[in-house]
């Protein structure tokens, strides 16, 4: 019988924005933001741990998938997650995040491609099995691109691309969707990637997790009327990979 891996102990939740209102943390790779009963052997969740942090509860007003890190906002009363609510259902709130994928992307592309909803065998047993696809918008503009000397199957050489991606809609796992379907697989997605290149990055750069990061958050504020604009770093590891794909290795430059 497989041994369950060791839990990682994730400490304390590096807090890059906080008022009276609100408070968003850079949500590590592999923290689940909340309880699930789809991972009864968790014991570590965004929420909890951050409430405990502060000494008061917290109400996410968003949600980043398990293996997406980055930025990821709270409220701090029910009210103030109501009205922060509204503004992702009206779409003011602009989200932006980098993809580390596989092959050339093009300098910039639109796509307008619903998605049907993708529904878990469990947790969605008694859902609307054939409900319509879902409008589904998202830019995608390339940022850098890499050719290594490397053959994997039948290419020669391996390419991969830096895509910064801005959601105008909330689906889920659109990037990824969005991006598997232009044939740009993110890096170490396990269901919607390409498992050569995702074997190839463990092995070459040590590589476990996707390499999807929500890098920024802008939006008014419901109260003060400021534009406020929330930043998480890459994290030296996933610069150190920008570095030996010969892209710049200095955080100001994604």
């Amino acid at each position: 019988m497989t041994e369950r891996p060791a839990p990682v102990e994730y400490g304390e939740l590096n807090i890059l924005y906080q008022d009276e209102h609100y408070v968003a943390i850079d949500k590590p790779s592999g923290l689940l933001v909340h309880r699930s009963f789809l991972d009864k052997h968790e014991t570590q969740f965004a929420m909890q741990m951050l409430r405990d942090q502060l000494g008061q509860h917290v109400f996410p007003v968003h949600r980043l998938d398990r293996p997406t890190s980055g930025v990821l906002l709270f409220a701090l009363s029910s009210e103030a997650a109501r009205d922060m609510n509204q503004l992702f259902i009206e779409g003011t709130i602009a989200k932006r995040y980098l993809a580390l994928v596989r092959g050339f992307a093009p300098e910039s592309v639109f796509l307008d491609k619903p998605l049907k909803e993708e529904l878990d065998k469990i947790a969605d047993k008694f859902a609307d099995q054939d409900k319509a696809a879902q409008e589904a918008q998202t830019q995608f503009n390339c940022l850098y691109q890499a050719a290594l000397p490397i053959p994997i199957g039948k290419y020669p050489t391996v390419r991969y691309s830096l895509v910064e991606c801005f959601p105008k809609t909330g689906r889920k796992h659109q990037i990824r969707r969005h991006l598997k379907h232009l044939s740009l697989p993110i890096i170490g997605d396990v269901n919607h990637g390409d498992n050569q290149h995702n074997q190839f990055f463990r092995e070459h750069f040590s590589l476990r997790r996707l390499m999807l990061f929500a890098t920024e958050l802008r939006f008014v504020h419901p109260y003060s009327n400021e534009s406020i604009i929330i930043k998480a770093p890459l994290g030296d590891a996933m610069l150190s990979i920008c570095n030996q794909l010969g892209w710049p290795s200095e955080e100001k430059d994604y």
